[in-house]
């Protein structure tokens, strides 16, 4: 099978979207399968997609600009012919932005088109995206949650499959000693470490989890709290406006803002907790598998697709979206889960290689486009 990646930036600064369609492309690689990466712009993966794509292609957009219709009509249409297409090809789209472009390469070019939604249904879009809707052979969703939006907004129900998203639960593993971790990021013996780590953008949450973390601190336990992320181009003065959060309410010495991570797995193996505290409808947390995977439990927001993640026992770490208080009395209850239940981040774990494995995500993709192109998975 000849796959054809549309891909706006291929890059690992915004976050989890990015990271799962680069590890979805590299896995169907390994199994046989050829893959073409279009894109509109560089990014800081570009370089590791070279590595295994037959072709690399960057084009000039994914839709027509109406204050250049023209040109931009033009190079829409000649982006269209420079992709190639073989008798096995399948377009693989990851956004609704790029869906009039797959759309157009299935209707002038026959290869069948799957789009792959991780975000929420808009409330309205565009009609170059209402177009592009209409050539999807099959839409592929993150969660249940999801699912049930689109098909509330119209889509058929047949067309749309949840593949839940899957990390390498070996780059995501407890650490072989965990004092050793915490030596290496100057965290004093007998402290507790609380962690965030994501965007640093206001559907976070993030402002919850400080005012809840202050809270906590009222109960005497000797902690801290590690922010690790990186805010968007625009968001500077929401980075500052959280430090000076901190500051009133007296609890700047107790939280560190990280930056960007690169490779966030440390930062999760020296934890005893971490909280995703999203406002917003989270189509699905990749950061809660991730910290699970490396035996450390998740506290999250019970809102949008979180709660297909923590099921089961793991419900209990559940709170109120925005509830401050809420989130301090779980960290209480359970920052000493290593001394009151020490097999916990064992199940943790065990729940993530269970349910979330990176192979059973790309089995579930590779079997959506192998439906589109009429063919087995032997056949590939």
């Amino acid at each position: 099978m000849h796959i054809i990646n549309l891909e706006y930036q291929p890059g690992s600064f915004r976050g989890g979207l990015e990271l799962t369609n680069f590890d979805i492309c590299r896995g169907l690689y390994r199994r046989g399968h050829s893959i073409t990466l279009v894109y509109f712009k560089k990014g800081n993966l570009l370089r590791q997609y070279e590595e295994f794509c037959n072709n690399t292609i960057r084009i000039n957009g994914y839709g027509i600009y109406w204050d250049k219709p023209v040109s931009s009509m033009y190079n829409f249409f000649n982006d269209i012919r420079r992709i190639p297409i073989s008798k096995d090809s399948v377009v693989y789209g990851t956004r609704c932005h790029n869906s009039l472009f797959g759309s157009m390469i299935t209707w002038l070019r026959g290869a069948p088109f799957v789009l792959h939604l991780r975000m929420p249904v808009s409330k309205t879009y565009g009609p170059q995206w209402a177009i592009g809707f209409k050539g999807v052979r099959r839409f592929i969703v993150v969660s249940n949650h999801i699912r049930l939006g689109w098909i509330k907004k119209g889509f058929e129900k047949e067309k749309i499959i949840v593949v839940h998203n899957g990390i390498d639960t070996n780059t995501f593993k407890p650490p072989r000693e965990l004092s050793l971790v915490r030596k290496k990021w100057n965290i004093p013996e007998g402290t507790a470490v609380i962690t965030y780590v994501g965007r640093l953008e206001e559907m976070k949450g993030i402002e919850t989890l400080i005012k809840g973390f202050s809270l906590f601190l009222k109960n005497g336990v000797k902690v801290r709290l590690l922010i690790a992320g990186k805010h968007l181009a625009s968001g500077e003065e929401y980075k500052m406006s959280l430090k000076r959060l901190t500051v009133n309410l007296g609890i700047e010495k107790y939280v560190d803002f990280l930056g960007h991570i690169a490779n966030p797995a440390e930062v999760y193996q020296l934890s005893d907790v971490n909280v995703v505290p999203s406002i917003w409808q989270e189509p699905f947390s990749r950061v809660i598998i991730e910290s699970m995977s490396c035996g450390v439990p998740v506290i999250a927001s019970l809102t949008g697709g979180i709660p297909e993640a923590l099921t089961g026992e793991f419900q209990n770490f559940l709170f109120e979206p925005g509830n401050e208080q809420e989130l301090a009395d779980k960290l209480n209850y359970f920052i000493r889960w290593r001394e009151n239940d020490p097999k916990l981040g064992k199940r943790c774990r065990e729940h993530i290689v269970r349910n979330f494995s990176q192979e059973k995500m790309i089995d579930g993709v590779e079997r959506v486009l192998l439906t589109v192109t009429n063919r087995k998975r032997s056949a590939s």
